[in-house]
């Protein structure tokens, strides 16, 4: 018997449902477009997909009391993408935060809140300004890239919320799509 490194590869589960969309987003990923109309490609094949039952397993729908939970769900073995599920119970949420690369996010189950800000310059400093709040359905799905990706999501319903993301990049290697993490501006509240 050998023992994995670190860096062999997860072993994971994919149903076939998560198999199928693997390969329409490693089509998309291909076509070598710009990282923003890359995103918008992967949302439009995501978009079918979400609420179907048979999408997600058992296990890949299970929380976590104390934080969101990530369900690494594939990494694409040269590291060009990386589908992951997210499973919110009521109240929790993400810090606010933007990407290491493009991301799509669709929603399979519940709803989502989210929070958009812009990095506005301020003399010698920047600050956060919220510039939209939207909530994402279920079924709703959305593609964006750096810059201007800044946001924070949680989860306002009073049931489990699952959505589905597609980063361009390895997150079984880096563990997150997080790039930085912002402080929250003053005075504000969920």
């Amino acid at each position: 018997m050998t023992t994995p490194t670190a860096s062999a590869p997860p072993i994971l589960y994919a149903t076939p449902r998560v198999s199928a969309f693997v390969d329409e987003v490693r089509e998309a990923v291909r076509r070598g477009l710009a990282p923003d109309l890359t995103a918008h490609l992967v949302a439009e094949r995501l978009a079918p997909h979400l609420g179907a039952p048979d999408l997600l397993t058992p296990d890949q729908r299970q929380g976590d009391p104390e934080t969101y939970r990530q369900h690494l769900l594939h990494a694409e073995p040269d590291g060009s993408f990386s589908v992951v599920a997210l499973v919110w119970l009521p109240g929790q949420r993400t810090a606010i935060h933007d990407h290491v690369s493009w991301c799509v996010a669709g929603v399979h189950e519940g709803q989502e809140r989210e929070r958009r800000y812009h990095l506005v310059p301020d003399g010698t400093t920047s600050r956060l300004v919220a510039v939209a709040e939207v909530t994402n359905p279920r079924g709703s799905a959305a593609g964006f890239a750096p810059p201007g990706d800044i946001h924070r999501v949680w989860n306002a319903g009073a049931d489990r919320a699952i959505s589905i993301h597609v980063y361009g990049a390895d997150v079984s290697r880096l563990g997150s799509s997080v790039r930085r993490v912002y402080e929250s501006p003053k005075g504000e509240e969920l």
